[in-house]
């Protein structure tokens, strides 16, 4: 069994709500800002008589509040977030998609929370009976805690990459391509109890990240191809006796069957050595590969 539980440090951040705002009314009142204190700044400094000091300096000073407040207004599109900082300390996370208002000084910084697939690569390893395989998984993840994500490691997506291939590699270490066993565990037969492992301690891997699994499934599992002609022989080998078997008690249940019914319709009388010779008989026509040739008795049954 797969020890599944996956010792990660305690996260020190956390995500929350930034604070703030609809930022089409802040768009509007900046725009007007601007053009006012243009329209101040130019009537002061086409006055008669003299400029005015006063009113180029206030005009002046408004258009650089309506700059300094736009630029607090940041897009965000659907499936993306804003993750800010305030003199590198984080304040929180703008998922509201639309045109938002926050902070003018803080930074912000974008990141992804669509649905995203990682495959990985076809690894060579060897399962938990030492026989070498080749094992590739693919595995669908979601940014959850966009906080976690940026500041609990340094590449999230390059740490799921990294922890997803370690979780493939334990799993196939930990369970035997076929099974050997009734009720064992196996790569190739039981699929959906496998992948589920897989999912879990992929989950548990990641989670310090922020990451949640939504899915992962093996896309590729065979033997390596040094073994891959041996195995398949030894797998043609159980096939055939698996077969020979069905073949066997379906024939000893059809004499048996062909027996009984000779004695109940009282259509021959047997002997103990000629039920033998029957049965012989009937079981080399039933289980013979090829076709059996009948030789007619044109005498008696003991000639």
């Amino acid at each position: 069994m797969t020890d599944e539980h996956v010792d990660m440090p305690a996260p020190q951040v956390r995500e929350r709500i930034a604070f703030g705002s609809n930022g089409w009314p802040v768009l509007g009142g900046a725009i007007l800002v601007v053009l006012g204190g243009a329209a101040v700044a130019l009537r002061g400094a086409t006055l008669s008589d003299s400029p005015s000091v006063a009113l180029i300096a206030l005009g002046a000073l408004a258009i650089v509040a309506g700059l300094v407040v736009s630029g607090g207004l940041t897009p965000v599109a659907p499936g993306e977030a804003r993750v800010l900082q305030l003199l590198g300390r984080y304040t929180g996370t703008v998922r509201t998609d639309g045109l938002r208002w926050v902070n003018p000084i803080t930074m912000r910084r974008q990141i992804s929370t669509r649905i995203r697939n990682h495959e990985t690569d076809v690894a060579k390893v060897n399962d938990a009976d030492g026989n070498p395989i080749e094992i590739a998984a693919v595995v669908v993840w979601q940014v959850e805690d966009t906080a976690r994500a940026f500041f609990e490691v340094d590449d999230f997506v390059a740490f799921v990459a990294m922890q997803t291939e370690t979780a493939v590699r334990h799993i196939a270490n930990s369970y035997p391509y076929d099974a050997h066993e009734p009720g064992q565990l196996s790569l190739r037969d039981n699929a959906d109890e496998i992948t589920a492992k897989l999912s879990t301690e992929i989950a548990a891997r990641v989670a310090s990240a922020g990451v949640k699994v939504i899915e992962s499934r093996i896309t590729h599992l065979a033997y390596a191809p040094e073994i891959a002609q041996a195995m398949l022989r030894r797998q043609q080998a159980g096939a055939v006796v698996a077969a020979r078997q069905r073949i066997v008690e379906g024939a000893v249940g059809m004499v048996e069957a062909a027996l009984n019914r000779l004695d109940e319709q009282n259509v021959v009388d047997l002997d103990e050595e000629r039920k033998a010779a029957m049965v012989s008989n009937l079981l080399v026509v039933l289980c013979s590969d090829h076709q059996v040739q009948p030789v007619v008795n044109t005498g008696s049954l003991y000639q």
